[in-house]
């Protein structure tokens, strides 16, 4: 508690916010049963419900410094329990993975997904108040926008009276129209994959290895034929946004294609109920001058709302931010490429490579260490210790101004162990399936949401993700300021005192200058940081003597010249010493 004190009076509250984005798994968040039983029911292995994200919870996660809440998996989808009951329809087992299905196979973009609710007849209402709870937490509400895809079962029966079904007026006689929402394939029928029939939900009553679509339908990762196979998105249909599939992708846009109105009326319709931003699925299958058409449609009635990317082609980074994207995922990038430095087949050289490219749109790039998509840290997939990748997660939060993300479970170390049904074993929480979450329960503790399962060790690496995350927020030259590289200087200075293990930069705002140093390392390292000349001139350092203090440590002061600092052939008088897989944070007086 004190360290907060120390550290709240030296730094300032920035002028503008750095997203720090927390993702939830909303089905499995506040789920606290413990059976996990592979492809087990609804019943067998719990859900969790929107009320379970209670006041409590949402305290906590603000205390964290997070200030999104992505609720992942709220719009209505796929999924093998039975609401007949409540005038929904049975799902076909046949073309749902899993038990609980994937939240990225929509059957309804106007209605959430019923297992949410405790009361079914009111799952919106329910979706509403958690609107509420978390805007009176001082968090806003970011939810998914799926555009390319939806589940083979499509059909609204939530939608505004005046709205026209996707598909209800399509020309099926015709692979592609641009005014059809759909691609299809006359005369013939869809086929459910090859070894899907003898998969998991043996004992759901529709699944007998068919399912009756005529004419065939396109899948969602752009299979254009009738038989998808198992590793497809067999699940799902893919929508027409004017791109015929046959004919060199020729576009036609105008006049705009029919799925773009509905589409956009869609976005329109969630930002209406206070939703703040849309994180958009697969973004890079829909056409950027969808993006830019839908995107200044709703900006334009609701310009605080965000647009964030999913996206994974760095040539087209650039083309999706001009179109209006506040935020892209910084994947096959910074990720990949720190998650290969944790496992030891890359070095921190590669870092330097990526703000190099990324010049000039670092402040749109999303950075993270995990998601629904990857592997746990704490998996054998990746690390399988969350402390290896302390350093990847202080780089990924601080090394620009763009948000961070971190997936729930990740701040206590959840490992993902387990064959939870359609999901397999592979170091990644199930998105498919009903399941407990073990060591993000621990933090919940039967609602409590007090930690006082977790482990000491738990506590501490839960503390640092706090520290972290609550500096994004509190420093401006985190938040606002400008990025200094200074591993190139330091890797190719003639004097050799830094480990190939180490990464520095300098972060700075308005004479608030800090010094990251990360080591990547197993072992303690020392390392002695130079500062080039021309980083003294643009952040405006003294050139004379020099007081660096330890972040958190105001007893470790360091007078040095600047002399020693610039110098290439000269031995450096700031030597840190860092333990492993560990950080320190310097700040210049």
């Amino acid at each position: 508690m004190e360290k907060k004190k120390e550290i709240a009076s030296i730094v300032k509250s920035p002028t503008s916010q750095k997203p720090v984005i927390y993702q939830v798994m909303t089905r499995l968040f506040g789920n606290t049963q413990t059976n996990n039983k592979p492809w087990g029911t609804i019943v067998e292995n719990g859900v969790g419900k929107f009320d379970d994200i209670n006041k409590k919870a949402l305290v906590e996660l603000k205390n964290m410094g997070f200030t999104h809440i992505w609720y992942t998996g709220v719009l209505e989808h796929a999924l093998l329990t039975d609401y007949t009951n409540q005038g929904l329809p049975l799902d076909d087992a046949d073309v749902v993975k899993g038990r609980a299905g994937s939240p990225y196979a929509i059957k309804d973009y106007y209605d959430v997904n019923p297992d949410l609710a405790n009361n079914i007849k009111l799952r919106k209402e329910e979706f509403q108040s958690l609107v509420k709870r978390t805007h009176q937490n001082d968090l806003k509400v970011i939810i998914d926008f799926v555009p390319n895809h939806v589940a083979r079962s499509y059909h609204s029966d939530a939608k505004p009276d005046n709205v026209i079904d996707l598909g209800e007026n399509d020309n099926q006689s015709r692979q592609f129209d641009v005014n059809n929402n759909f691609y299809y394939f006359p005369g013939e029928s869809f086929h459910v994959p090859e070894g899907y029939q003898s998969l998991g939900n043996h004992d759901h009553p529709t699944k007998d290895g068919k399912f009756d679509e005529f004419p065939a339908k396109a899948t969602g990762n752009n299979v254009f034929n009738s038989r998808p196979n198992i590793n497809d998105w067999f699940e799902t249909v893919k929508l027409n946004y004017g791109i015929a599939p046959h004919n060199n992708q020729q576009k036609h846009f105008d006049p705009i294609p029919d799925t773009w109105l509905k589409m956009s009326d869609i976005l329109l319709y969630w930002a209406e109920r206070e939703v703040d931003g849309f994180r958009c699925d697969m973004a890079e299958m829909v056409p950027s001058e969808f993006w830019a058409f839908a995107i200044k449609k709703v900006k334009a009635k609701y310009p605080n709302v965000i647009f964030i990317a999913e996206i994974y082609n760095p040539s087209a980074y650039r083309d999706y931010i001009n179109s209006g994207f506040d935020y892209l995922y910084d994947k096959v990038e910074l990720y990949d490429t720190l998650k290969h430095i944790v496992q030891g087949t890359a070095t921190t050289d590669d870092i330097s490579q990526i703000w190099q490219r990324q010049e000039g749109i670092a402040k749109n790039m999303l950075t993270f260490l995990e998601n629904h998509d990857e592997q746990r840290i704490a998996s054998p997939d990746f690390a399988g210790d969350p402390w290896k990748a302390v350093p990847a997660m202080v780089l990924s939060a601080t090394m620009s101004q763009g948000p961070v993300m971190v997936y729930f479970g990740q701040e206590v170390g959840e490992p993902a162990k387990g064959e939870s049904g359609f999901s397999g074993d592979d170091g990644r929480t199930t998105i498919f399936d009903y399941w407990g979450v073990p060591e993000h329960q621990k933090w919940i503790n039967n609602g409590n949401f007090d930690g006082a399962l977790l482990s000491d060790d738990q506590k501490r690496l839960r503390g640092f993700y706090r520290e972290i995350l609550n500096l994004c927020n509190d420093s401006k030259a985190i938040s606002n300021g400008g990025f200094f590289d200074l591993h190139y200087f330091n890797r190719t200075s003639e004097f050799q005192g830094y480990p190939n293990s180490i990464y520095s930069y300098l972060r700075h705002f308005e004479g608030e200058v800090l010094l990251f140093v990360l080591n990547f390392s197993d072992h303690e390292q020392v390392c002695n940081i130079k500062i080039p000349e021309h980083a003294f001139d643009v952040i405006g350092l003294n050139k004379n003597e020099i007081l660096v203090e330890d972040f958190y440590n105001w007893n470790l002061k360091y007078k040095l010249s600047a002399r020693s600092l610039m110098n290439h052939n000269e031995k450096s008088e700031l030597a840190v010493n860092i333990s492993a897989n560990s950080y320190k944070i310097l700040k210049f007086r």
